[in-house]
């Protein structure tokens, strides 16, 4: 076999239906403003912590909905609660009760 100096990657396939969005389900009810979300990458691009640890609230939102949360949750150790994200939302989500809220939720399991 030839090498061309590239591999095949293992699947980043993610099913749905396998997911247990009940977490999910619990943020939604405790934040409503998790769905006002529309991933425009706002928070991302003002986030002084996203250049160092690449912590975007967007990405943690995206990582919730499709059952990862183990990345979600370790991404969310970068935030710094700064309060910059909430400000230059258009959608006007309270971002940082939100980040709080999602660290109660999923870190209940590790107390």
């Amino acid at each position: 076999m030839m090498n061309f100096g590239f591999k095949i990657a293992p699947s980043a396939t993610i099913n749905l239906d396998n997911v247990d969005m009940e977490k999910f389900t619990l943020l939604h009810e405790m934040e409503p403003d998790v769905y006002k979300c529309m991933a425009c990458g706002s928070c991302s691009a003002t986030c002084p912590a996203g250049r160092f640890t690449g912590m975007s609230v967007r990405k943690v939102i995206l990582d919730l909905q499709r059952g990862r949360e183990k990345e979600a949750v370790r991404m969310l150790k970068g935030c710094m609660l700064c309060g910059k994200c909430s400000m230059v939302c258009p959608r006007g989500i309270n971002t940082r009760h939100l980040i709080l809220s999602v660290c109660r939720i999923y870190n209940e399991d590790k107390q």
